[in-house]
C-alpha cells in the first residue's frame, strides 16, 4: 500500500468508522506483536491490542498526517497503554527478547546447544538491566524495525534524541558484556 492509498483509508475512516477496517486489518499483528513483546503474555497483549485499536477508532477524528506513518500513531497509543498497565500493576516490565540479537539455529553438539543457551541468559541479563526507555528502544528497533525516526515518534523524543540514546545503549551493552568477559564488536 502506497503512502497515498494509506491516506485515502484514513480520510475514508475519519468520515465512516466502518472504513477503519482496512487499517486495522494491515497493522494489527504489528501492533499485537509489539504489544506482546511488551507484556509478555497472550491475555495482556490480545486486550492492550484491542484497546489500541478501540482507542484509534474513537480518536481518528482527530488523527492529522504530521509526516509520520499511521503505524507511528498506533505505536504511540500502544506504548501509552502500556505504560498506564505497567504503572497499574506496579511491576517491572518484563520483554521477551528471545530473538532480538540471537538466531536460534539447532546445533547438533549438546555443547553448542549448552553454551547458546548461556549466552541467551547472559545477554537477557544485561538487558533486562538497562533502563525501561533503553530496552523499549532495542525492541523497536530490532522486533518491530522502525526508523529512528519512527521510534522518536513513539517515544515522544527527536530523532536526533533516538539516535544518541541508541549509540548510549550500545555502549552501555558492550561495557555490560565486557564486565562479564564476553568481548563484542557493536558497530557504532
Amino acid at each position: 500500500m502506497t503512502q497515498m492509498d494509506e491516506q485515502a483509508q484514513i480520510l475514508a475512516a475519519q468520515q465512516d468508522p466502518r472504513a477503519f477496517g482496512a487499517l486495522y486489518e494491515r497493522y494489527v499483528d504489528r501492533i499485537y506483536s509489539y504489544v506482546y513483546h511488551r507484556v509478555g503474555n497472550v491475555h495482556d497483549a490480545e486486550d492492550l491490542t484491542s484497546r489500541v485499536f478501540f482507542r484509534a477508532i474513537s480518536h481518528i477524528g482527530t488523527y492529522k498526517d504530521q509526516g509520520y506513518p499511521f503505524s507511528a500513531w498506533l505505536y504511540r497509543i500502544a506504548h501509552n497503554l502500556i505504560a498506564n498497565w505497567h504503572r497499574d500493576r506496579s511491576r517491572r516490565p518484563l520483554v521477551s527478547l528471545e530473538d532480538l540479537v540471537i538466531s536460534s539455529q539447532p546445533e547438533e553438539h549438546p555443547e553448542s546447544r549448552a553454551q547458546e543457551e548461556d549466552d541467551r541468559e547472559l545477554l537477557t541479563d544485561v538487558l533486562q538491566a538497562l533502563d525501561p526507555d533503553r530496552r523499549e528502544l532495542l525492541d523497536l528497533k530490532f522486533n518491530e524495525g522502525l526508523s529512528n525516526a519512527e521510534i522518536g515518534q513513539v517515544l515522544g523524543r527527536s530523532e536526533g534524541a533516538i539516535k544518541s540514546l541508541y549509540h548510549r545503549t550500545l555502549l552501555q551493552l558492550r561495557r555490560e558484556l565486557n564486565k562479564k568477559g564476553i568481548e563484542i564488536d557493536v558497530e557504532l
